[in-house]
């Protein structure tokens, strides 16, 4: 119960990316202000689209969050996501679960440890964010937007996944 409730009091320092969106000018993509300035209302109540395990650098385990328009395009299995869209990422790092260890004699069960700063979000907006396959990225650090990250980084990796939207995660129902 330590562990459930120290996870979510830290839910908001996790890691992750960063975008940008239109000029005020309402030229798309023209400006490098970031897509969301504020953490989203009541992001941390959204509904659960999936659970994941990032290896390499990043090495986290992640939940992936949906506002009311993600989660009913996921569920319906959208392959192109609605403008209003905003997807959430959440990130961990994780260790094995001692009384785990000691039961099976190995490491087998992993839990969430100390969150990663940063929390993550994609904005869907066909116009504002027309160079990044309509999708604007943002990451909070301690709560302000970070300036750290470039939204080409982001887009980058996204395009691998052009074919389901530029979104890596899958519905986990």
């Amino acid at each position: 119960m330590k562990q459930i409730i120290a996870v979510s009091l830290a839910v908001g320092l996790v890691t992750g990316l960063i975008g940008y969106n239109a000029a005020a000018s309402g030229a798309a993509d023209e400006g490098r202000a970031p897509a969301l300035s504020e953490l989203p209302a009541g992001y941390r109540d959204w509904s659960l689209i999936t659970v994941a395990h990032e290896e390499g650098k990043l090495n986290d385990i992640r939940a992936i969050l949906g506002n009311d328009i993600a989660t009913k395009a996921f569920r319906e299995g959208a392959t192109t996501f609605p403008d209003g869209t905003i997807i959430g990422r959440l990130a961990w790092d994780y260790h094995p679960l001692e009384e785990s260890k000691a039961a099976f004699g190995a490491a087998q069960s992993f839990v969430a440890g100390v969150p990663k700063n940063g929390v993550q979000f994609m904005i869907k907006d066909a116009k504002k964010y027309a160079s990044t396959g309509g999708w604007g990225y943002v990451e909070f650090d301690d709560g302000k937007p970070s300036a750290t990250a470039m939204p080409e980084a982001c887009f980058a990796c996204h395009s691998v996944v052009k074919d389901r939207d530029f979104v890596f995660s899958r519905y986990a129902p």
